[in-house]
């Protein structure tokens, strides 16, 4: 029986006969062709962890803030006229009232800022639904979950500016006592770090004026909040040693 063997190679093949390309995938687009369209999923993974990042590096910090707390509370120092090692630790009279207050304002911040979170991941899911032609979902009354956010961390760090003026006023100064140096030192590196959670917050509000889209918007406010969250537990965490820990 006669057979035919092809002679033409399949690179050659017409017009007709050709074979496509397998598709090249865009990397964290999941194998499928670059749309052009920016990739808000792995980009939210990746701010994500450069979040677990910044926050690991944060807690070394006040870990080896919290070790030069408790070796210097328990380390006496030699006094050059009587020969002797003395224990200079002084007590320290807290405005706990005070420090309660701000505590209360962080904690409640904390819950209007997830709050924050959760609005806009469900107005992100919901943009595809409202972009198509004739699909209404109706008028929404959003909340401003992150301006009070703002409003109460300015709140925080005010209540912070003025138990360091009680503090004074009750004659606790930087160089007091090794206690009082320590209470400055935990507590205003929490303040700087708070700090620089609140202008994350500012340039998301002015992203939400400025009409950004919305998923761009998501991911600022998403890493936000859980560096948020970590900064009311930080602040438990460091009341708690100045307070309690005698």
């Amino acid at each position: 029986m006669a057979t035919y063997t092809p002679s033409t190679p399949i690179s050659h093949l017409g017009r007709g006969g050709s074979v496509p390309a397998p598709p090249r995938g865009g990397g964290d687009d999941g194998g499928f062709p670059d749309s052009g369209l920016p990739n808000y999923g792995a980009r939210l993974r990746r701010a994500r962890l450069g979040l677990i990042c910044a926050i690991v590096t944060v807690s070394m910090v006040f870990v080896s803030l919290t070790s030069a707390y408790v070796v210097r509370r328990g380390l006496p120092t030699f006094d050059d006229s009587t020969r002797t090692y003395l224990r200079d630790w002084g007590a320290v009279q807290l405005p706990l009232l005070l420090l309660f207050i701000n505590t209360a304002i962080l904690v409640v911040s904390s819950l209007t800022m997830e709050g924050a979170r959760r609005d806009i991941t469900r107005r992100a899911a919901l943009a595809p639904v409202r972009s198509i032609p004739g699909v209404s979902l109706g008028e929404e009354k959003n909340f401003p979950w992150l301006g009070v956010t703002i409003v109460l961390g300015l709140g925080f760090l005010a209540g912070q500016w003025m138990a360091w003026g009680e503090l004074k006023a009750r004659g606790f100064l930087v160089s007091t006592n090794p206690e009082s140096s320590f209470v400055y030192l935990l507590t205003a590196a929490h303040a700087v770090h708070l700090a620089g959670g609140i202008i994350a917050l500012l340039w998301a509000g002015t992203a939400s004026l400025l009409r950004r889209p919305i998923e761009g918007r998501r991911i600022v406010v998403d890493v936000a909040a859980w560096y948020w969250h970590f900064m009311a537990v930080l602040w438990i965490y460091v009341f708690a040693l100045l307070a309690f820990a005698r």
